[in-house]
């Protein structure tokens, strides 16, 4: 299923409102969309390389915009809304996220948990409902979704724009396994700092 939805994302790519789809991906996928941003953001880029910035720009600030609806839900619609979102993605791990994010390290914790969750498989939007369920930060929440949301694209977008032609065979393999590649470096890095600000 997973390559049927990256073969879509390649014709998808070079279509007149490819740009359009992306942002509605990245928009989506931040509070409600199973589908990773990643998959429709590789292949554009590797279909116009010349615009990899953009592309990325586009992922990061409607993934952010996103998340602040997903924020919102969170803040004033969990019971209706967050829970059923919750629901669908595992009820158990968003309840470990909520507490996480209301726990004693407080504000340090919620920006860890983000910053990990804008790069990994982890369902980022279970935290960004969770943290606006908690009424976490609403500015530091934004910041740290753009700084995570924006590295994670930019650094995908750019290893797509150099290594594009030779990555696409690996792409079309693994389809799937591309982000996760990626995110598990960040978050080593992510721990790393944990780590030490501990």
């Amino acid at each position: 299923m997973l390559k049927n939805i990256y073969d879509k994302c390649i014709e998808w790519a070079g279509h007149r409102a490819a740009n359009f789809i992306l942002g509605a991906i990245a928009f989506f996928e931040s509070f409600i969309f199973p589908i990773p941003t990643d998959v429709m953001l590789i292949p554009m880029v590797i279909a116009k390389r010349d615009k990899y910035l953009k592309i990325a720009l586009i992922a990061i600030i409607f993934s952010v915009l996103g998340a602040i609806i997903g924020y919102f839900i969170g803040y004033v619609f969990f019971s209706e809304l967050g829970i059923k979102i919750f629901k669908i993605f595992g009820l158990e791990n968003a309840n470990i996220f909520k507490e996480k994010l209301s726990s004693e390290m407080g504000l340090l914790s919620g920006v860890i948990m983000l910053f990990i969750a804008g790069f990994t498989p982890l369902p980022f939007k279970i935290i960004t409902i969770s943290s606006g369920f908690v009424h976490f930060n609403i500015l530091l929440f934004v910041i740290t979704c753009f700084v995570a949301r924006g590295l994670r694209f930019f650094l995908v977008a750019y290893l797509s724009y150099k290594y594009g032609a030779a990555i696409r065979p690996i792409l079309e393999k693994r389809g799937s396994q591309w982000s996760i590649i990626i995110t598990g470096i960040v978050l080593l890095l992510a721990l790393g700092i944990y780590f030490i600000s501990k």
